[in-house]
């Protein structure tokens, strides 16, 4: 399945501004499962690239720009082919619990990262959460569960402003963003004894009206991964309800949600200048390439 994508960001501003350094996470890294095809992004007002690999392997661009401007453009366009899944969800064993779980030596001092916890939770109320949960629950995947209890238990809501929601916050307004979903889920199967990490990237439909996608195309997405003995990183989105599902195509991983944002950077303007911020993301069937020439 190959597939075109087109992710726009527009920056609106009410003068001139200058602009620091932008971090761009755009380009997904190559992979069994997903493989980019062409990679192109495009700068508005003109800026120079220089592109790295982050701590977590994820490719980066820096940005650095000259001169002023009232709106910042950055548009990202792809190809990429996308492969079935890591995991068919069928394979998910139905006994998987946490007291279960026994990662190597080895893999624990990759893991330790993705274990350790990231948001606090001084009351206890995430582990009262869990408390419950695991009482309720029957004899299903223990991850399964949860994104499915979180699912049906928390309000969808888009939210432009940027940042991720605490997950206590999450939790007692029971509403909240793909990313507010994800990062629930992550700080709630650490608790588990899961390793767990932050996804950014895109969701697309199959068919022209999907009724079972909850999150709306036309927006980046989120999601979380959890380290699986036997399977790896397995892709969980509890805010679709989905587990190890192709429709996902993932951009960036993180340990937090702050480090995978797929734009980040500043301006130097008079206070009150920024106006505020537009994101588009369209996802359509793409050719497959012409065979090289020999």
């Amino acid at each position: 399945m190959y597939l075109r994508i087109r992710h726009a960001t527009t920056y609106r501003y009410a003068c001139p501004v200058s602009f620091g350094p932008h971090r761009l996470m755009l380009r997904p890294r190559d992979s069994f499962d997903l493989r980019v095809i062409d990679a192109v992004i495009t700068i508005s007002p003109a800026a120079s690239l220089r592109w790295m690999h982050d701590a977590y392997g994820n490719p980066v661009a820096m940005a650095s720009f000259t001169g002023e401007a009232e709106t910042l453009d950055i548009v990202s366009e792809l190809v990429v082919q996308r492969f079935g899944p890591a995991l068919p969800t069928a394979a998910l064993g139905p006994d998987l619990e946490s007291g279960a779980i026994s990662y190597s030596p080895a893999e624990r001092a990759v893991l330790q990262p993705y274990l350790d916890l990231a948001a606090a939770d001084p009351d206890g109320a995430l582990d009262a959460w869990l408390e419950t949960f695991r009482a309720g629950i029957g004899e299903g995947h223990l991850l399964r569960e949860l994104a499915h209890a979180l699912n049906s238990s928390l309000s969808y809501a888009v939210r432009f402003d940027e940042g991720t929601q605490h997950p206590l916050d999450t939790l007692a307004a029971q509403s909240g963003s793909c990313r507010d979903y994800a990062w629930l889920f992550i700080e709630l199967a650490r608790r588990l004894g899961f390793a767990a990490r932050f996804v950014t990237g895109y969701i697309h439909e199959r068919s022209p009206v999907d009724e079972t996608l909850t999150s709306l195309v036309g927006l980046t997405h989120a999601w979380a991964d959890v380290f699986i003995p036997g399977d790896g990183w397995i892709e969980f989105d509890p805010t679709n309800d989905l587990v190890a599902d192709r429709q996902l195509l993932r951009v960036a991983v993180a340990r937090v949600p702050e480090d995978a944002s797929p734009v980040a950077g500043s301006y130097v303007g008079p206070a009150g200048s920024f106006l505020g911020l537009a994101v588009g993301v369209t996802i359509t069937p793409a050719s497959a390439p012409e065979p090289a020439a020999v």
